[in-house]
């Protein structure tokens, strides 16, 4: 058996039945899980309504997932090519009633486990927590901006949510995705207060496309490099670390 190949596991130990799992990307990546070469899998599902979401077949209701031994299946495969950890995305994965299952699948195959979440379930996250490597939650705005950028009103959760995982001993990032002119430097503020102390704010461009949700945003510019810098400088007195992704 070649280095770093998975044995065949018994079928009969599988899970029955559709995996939480509704796509994923059939070649590894190498940006979604700092630092690993990595497979990324999709859940589907959302409670936000968020215009920009560049996977909009994902939000909404949750659809058929994957069996579970399609899915050992390209666990192997990605063994074999040297995939050493996962990302769950969405959607949002932490309305998946079986995430717990899911995550302790692929810890069987010995791949660290990423997990992005947009923190709107902090009882989820909280369990999640001791059982993951990384998680990447992302900050739509700043408190006052969630219910009209994504159309959620709990705002105490994301809250929550943000303590929870600065609190915590994983490895983490924030993320936001920068809509000009909606992101201006009072919700850039709130952001930071929001977020002060943070290992890691990673700030990502928005990004028009043609499919995109709200039919306005179609139409917006993309985020300006210059943008991203003026942020980056005033993110830098709250946090360890600003990365600017894709300026």
């Amino acid at each position: 058996m070649p280095p770093g190949a998975t044995a065949p596991r018994n079928q009969a130990a599988l899970p029955q039945g559709e995996s939480p799992v509704y796509a994923f990307l059939e070649k590894p990546s190498m940006i979604d899980y700092p630092g690993f070469l990595c497979g990324v899998f999709f859940t589907s599902g959302c409670n936000f309504s968020c215009g920009f979401c560049h996977n909009a077949p994902l939000m909404g209701k949750k659809q058929k997932g994957i069996p579970w031994s399609r899915l050992d299946e390209i666990c192997r495969k990605f063994k074999n090519e040297w995939v050493d950890a996962v990302c769950i995305t969405g959607g949002e994965p932490t309305l998946a009633p079986d995430l717990f299952q899911l995550i302790e699948f692929f810890r069987s195959y010995g791949f660290k486990i990423k997990l992005d979440s947009n923190g709107a379930l902090p009882d989820v996250l909280k369990d999640c927590l001791p059982l993951i490597d990384y998680i990447a939650m992302d900050i739509k705005a700043g408190l006052s901006g969630y219910p009209e950028l994504v159309g959620f009103t709990r705002t105490e959760k994301i809250a929550e949510s943000v303590k929870l995982i600065m609190s915590s001993n994983i490895d983490h990032e924030f993320r936001p995705t920068i809509i000009e002119p909606f992101h201006t430097d009072e919700q850039v503020q709130e952001m930071s207060e929001l977020i002060r102390g943070a290992k890691r704010y990673c700030l990502q461009p928005f990004i028009p496309k043609d499919n995109l949700p709200d039919p306005r945003l179609r139409k917006t510019l993309r985020t300006t490099p210059a943008r991203l810098r003026r942020i980056e400088q005033l993110m830098k007195p709250f946090v360890e670390e600003v990365v600017v992704r894709g300026a």
